[in-house]
């Protein structure tokens, strides 16, 4: 069944060659007891590796069944010796971190066995080896003569065609090399047999054929066979080892370990640790802020004003941080980055109809900031004055551009907003306590708006006329129930013979048109403690309503139409351009399209579809055609989460720097595992393991070690956010900041277990490379 055809090999060291096997031929039968005596260095036990396929002859050609091996591939050779070989070798090769039946169904798991035949199979290859009552001991508990019986059952085990015996006795005492002989001879029976041993008495006692070996070449054959020609009958079924046998390897040679393992888990949990807990903090402090800018931020809504800046970065792509420091003697001009970036929002009462047909659930408060002026009048001390809704001083210079951010920003406005559903509450009576009086009941009714210390502004009082000093205390009662007249144009502006308009110079009657309205002051309201709705400023509040029926009246007063067909101003005589033109008349009542409109999203979460609804309306339409909107708390947001990002990066680069050292730690301890475990390597080699399978045992270790120290990490980093809360609470009174998500407990120990597995990688492929003669042999 096995035959040897002029089989050489040669091993060279330096310039001096070794003729280990020099034109060797021999032919062996399916079953018989072959001895193969010779003194050290003969080329016996060279020839018996070649035989188990440990070894590749350099020329000639080895046949087994009918079958040429000259073409044979490294998983060939794996395949041959899984199927077809047994070794015994004389030190027994058991792998000690294994129990005895796992030892003997190792080579059954590299052949694809089920696990219940494969356990029934080495336990009858144990019952066979007189073993059936150690089953459950580790190599350790057996004597040597017990040891060398499992490593005969696990030559045995898989039914291989051969059994290779090298010097199977050497290592035992007398009585028991009688026994592992008679077992051997036994085994002759029904296999093919072959031993090397230094002992002639064992070899001619229980021997069928007897070879004596001398300087790599046969001298003397006391049975030669003559292989006769045959059909190639031999099969191989290659082997692969599944990845869970080599995390039980793995794990079971780990387990022997555990002071290392732990150890080295710890070790390698540390930039685990680091970058959990700053994730941890990140997270929290993400959260506070988040909540802070929930909180704080959610009164800033998204406005939609005439002019606004756009922030495309295009607009600002002439922007240099350093000059090019030209030397001609000439001027460029060009336009300011602020004038590029100015954009003019086409609203239109289609566009307002759009933005009043948000969802209610998303946002139910729309303000608007209308530039209409409207003619007040109070009757003081018996004669009607003039008066105004305003927080200006008489002489300040800063009221309009007070106004005007109020208009960009939507907070300290003077027009609160309205609902888009009244089911869904009013925007009073749901953010503003009353303290006097009652809320507003329809247009003609306003409020006086004070805040959190009762406090308002003095020249909201002033400019109604009431005589008060900084400091002052007023009854609410002298406040509420005051009434002011509102006087539309036609009433307020005369018509002079020139066609030109005029202030009416007789407030009397003014005060007295029959056309007049009287608006009341309704009550007293103050912003609930629990409402992050600040948005009116301390003074008087009004609707819209009332804005939308002044300009509804005063859009068809004499002023406003004379205006309307003149190019210059009817007060003042004044040339207008279109835009001088336009401000005019939006001053005097004459368009109802606000100034800029205040959308205020229910709460935080809602802004986004919000901001959705106002993309779509955008979609399809050129730049020009397009409304574009502000969106202030947004960009706060972005601010402060680009900030803890960035800080979040450069924290876990640092931490990242020991997940790089563990790495490096990881490649050592599995080149010390491999040179720990050379022998192993080489009996899963003998066993038919391939390299892949080599290199999965020493990755699988890696792989469990990456997971323990990245578990590990995340338990310590997780037991550690208890303290550093307990610290930062009492630093900053900020409660449960680190937090650790478990999403990211679960990356880490994936990216502990990935880095691991790459840091060991090269030392496992060295452990795969490594020749399986040479590892047998290691100590």
């Amino acid at each position: 069944m096995l035959e040897l055809k002029d089989i050489k090999k040669h091993y060279k060291v330096g310039s001096t060659t070794t003729k280990a096997l020099d034109g060797v031929s021999v032919a062996f039968r399916k079953q018989e007891f072959v001895a193969i005596l010779g003194p050290s260095g003969s080329g016996k036990t060279t020839m018996l590796n070649v035989i188990g396929g440990l070894d590749k002859y350099d020329s000639g050609d080895m046949v087994i069944n009918g079958k040429s091996t000259k073409t044979f591939k490294d998983r060939d050779w794996d395949a041959y010796r899984n199927n077809s070989i047994g070794f015994i070798f004389q030190s027994y090769n058991l792998i000690s971190h294994q129990g005895i039946i796992d030892n003997v169904e190792l080579g059954m798991t590299l052949s694809g066995i089920s696990k219940a035949e494969r356990r029934a199979k080495a336990e009858d290859a144990l019952q066979r080896v007189g073993l059936g009552d150690h089953m459950n001991k580790k190599p350790n508990q057996l004597s040597g003569g017990q040891m060398q019986r499992v490593a005969i059952a696990r030559a045995l085990a898989n039914d291989p065609d051969i059994l290779l015996c090298d010097e199977p006795t050497g290592a035992l005492d007398s009585e028991t090399s009688i026994q592992i002989m008679e077992l051997i001879q036994e085994l002759s029976k029904e296999k093919l047999v072959v031993m090397v041993t230094h002992n002639p008495e064992l070899a001619h006692q229980y021997a069928d054929r007897i070879i004596e070996f001398s300087d790599g070449r046969i001298q003397t054959d006391s049975h030669p066979h003559i292989e006769g020609k045959k059909k190639d009958e031999f099969n191989l079924k290659h082997t692969k080892m599944k990845f869970t046998t080599a995390l039980r390897l793995s794990f079971n040679n780990i387990r022997t370990k555990k002071g290392r393992t732990f150890l080295t888990s710890f070790a390698s949990s540390i930039g685990i640790i680091g970058i959990a807990i700053v994730l941890s903090l990140s997270t929290g402090f993400q959260k506070q802020i988040d909540k802070t800018q929930s909180e704080t931020l959610s009164q800033f809504p998204i406005t939609i004003s005439q002019v606004t800046t756009d922030q495309d970065p295009a607009n600002f792509e002439n922007r240099s941080t350093k000059g090019s420091f030209p030397t001609e003697k000439e001027v460029t001009a060009k336009i300011s980055d602020a004038d590029r970036a100015q954009h003019t929002n086409k609203l239109d009462q289609d566009y307002v109809d759009y933005i009043e047909d948000i969802d209610p659930t998303l946002s139910n408060n729309i303000g608007y900031t209308r530039l209409v002026n409207m003619n007040l009048l109070r009757e003081i001390d018996g004669k009607p004055q003039m008066v105004k809704f305003s927080n200006d001083a008489a002489d300040s210079q800063t009221g309009s551009m007070m106004s005007m951010m109020a208009a960009q920003t939507g907070v300290g406005v003077s027009s609160f907003p309205q609902q888009l559903d009244d089911s869904q509450g009013n925007f009073l009576k749901d953010n503003y306590s009353l303290l006097e009086g009652n809320y507003p009941e329809n247009a003609n009714e306003v409020v006086l708006i004070v805040d959190n210390n009762n406090t308002t502004n003095l020249n909201a009082l002033k400019n109604l006329g009431f005589d008060v000093k900084d400091g002052e205390k007023i009854p609410f009662s002298e406040i509420v129930g005051t009434t002011v007249t509102l006087a539309y144009n036609d009433a307020f502006y005369t018509e002079l013979p020139t066609g030109n308009f005029i202030p009416n110079q007789d407030l009397e009657a003014i005060y007295n048109n029959s056309a007049n309205e009287e608006l009341t002051i309704a009550g007293v309201l103050r912003i609930k403690d629990s409402s992050t709705m600040d948005l009116l400023a301390p003074g008087i509040a009004y609707s819209d309503a009332l804005a939308q029926k002044i300009i509804e009246k005063n859009s068809a007063s004499a002023i406003v139409k004379a205006q309307e067909d003149s190019t210059t101003n009817v007060m003042t005589n004044e040339q207008l351009d279109t835009a001088a033109k336009d401000n005019f008349l939006n001053y005097l009542g004459a368009s109802a399209t606000p100034y800029s409109i205040m959308i205020y999203p229910n709460d935080f979460k809602s802004k986004d579809q919000v901001l959705d609804y106002l993309d779509a309306y955008n979609k399809g339409k050129s730049k020009a055609d397009k409304i574009i909107y502000s969106d202030l708390a947004g960009t706060m947001t972005q601010l402060t989460g680009g900030l803890m990002d960035a800080i979040t990066y450069v924290l876990i680069a640092f931490a990242g720097i020991s997940l790089v050292t563990s790495m490096i730690m990881i490649g050592i301890i599995t080149y010390t595992s491999v040179l720990e475990r050379t022998k192993e390597i080489g009996v899963l080699k003998a066993l038919g393991a391939r390299k892949k399978d080599i290199t999965r045992v020493f990755d699988a270790e890696t792989a469990i070690l990456g997971v323990a120290s990245g578990a590990l990490g995340v338990a310590i980093a997780y037991l550690a956010t208890f303290p550093i809360n307990a610290l930062l609470y009492n630093l900053t009174e900020l409660e449960n900041v680190a937090t650790l998500n478990p999403v990211h407990g679960l990356i880490l120990i994936v990216i502990s277990t990935i880095l691991t597995m790459i840091g060991g990688h090269i030392p496992a492929r060295m452990a795969a490379k490594k020749d399986a003669a040479i590892a047998l042999r290691a100590d």
